[in-house]
């Protein structure tokens, strides 16, 4: 459900919005779970449930530390190399990405409804298509923004820019909708309209903080909201 702080972005806003950017990690693509799913196998120890929980403390505490590294790589112009290395690393491990329960009818009727819609996420150019492929999603995404696109990553407003641009929206009429603070400031600072989500790593107080207009539980969530208001 949505968040109970007032927003004023919904619902008078939702008419002039054209264009719907969103993360993969954590909004689009499951990998919370398969996060934690990871580190609790090497908790087993401890036993199942007290495994899991731990796990996802672990992975949602680890998140925000990394997206302020990221940031400070970025800044000084070292994350292309940290990227390739990951890409390399990356290669070893055969991808199976799970799509967040609800997100498939979210997109199928903002496509329908005419709207453009677009990934921006860290992730590489062939981990995003590779992953709206498997899910029968690339139909309906007109652009990808990656790691590979812009030379700046967010919180940077750069890859936001840019797909509104490619796009030929105004940001005013773009959302931007991710898990994380970083993707909230990227919003922020490209004069688009930030959505937060809870399905993946971010927190709804940091969210409120970096700037989001409205915080929902999942991605899911947009579905009643857009239905309604067109």
């Amino acid at each position: 459900m949505t968040s109970t702080k007032p927003t004023p972005f919904l619902p008078q806003h939702l008419d002039e919005i054209q264009g719907w950017f969103f993360d993969l990690d954590g909004t689009l693509m499951d990998t919370d779970d398969q996060a934690m799913e990871a580190v609790a196998h090497r908790l087993r120890i401890l036993g199942q449930p007290r495994s899991r929980q731990l796990a996802r403390r672990v992975v949602m505490l680890s998140e925000t530390p990394m997206n302020h590294a990221m940031t400070l790589l970025d800044i000084v112009g070292l994350d292309p190399w940290i990227l390739a290395l990951r890409r390399r690393l990356s290669r070893r491990v055969e991808p199976t990405f799970r799509l967040i329960p609800g997100v498939r009818p979210v997109i199928q009727h903002l496509a329908t409804e005419g709207q453009l819609l677009a990934v921006v996420s860290t992730r590489s150019q062939e981990d995003a298509a590779l992953f709206l492929k498997q899910h029968a999603l690339s139909e309906h995404f007109r652009l990808l923004a990656t790691e590979e696109t812009t030379r700046r990553l967010k919180p940077h407003p750069e890859p936001v820019l840019y797909t509104a641009e490619q796009l030929g929206l105004d940001p005013v009429a773009c959302v931007m909708v991710g898990d994380t603070t970083v993707d909230m400031r990227a919003a922020r600072r490209a004069g688009a309209w930030a959505v937060g989500v809870l399905c993946g790593f971010g927190e709804e107080a940091e969210l409120w903080r970096a700037g989001a207009h409205m915080v929902l539980e999942s991605t899911a969530d947009l579905l009643p909201l857009v239905t309604q208001s067109r």
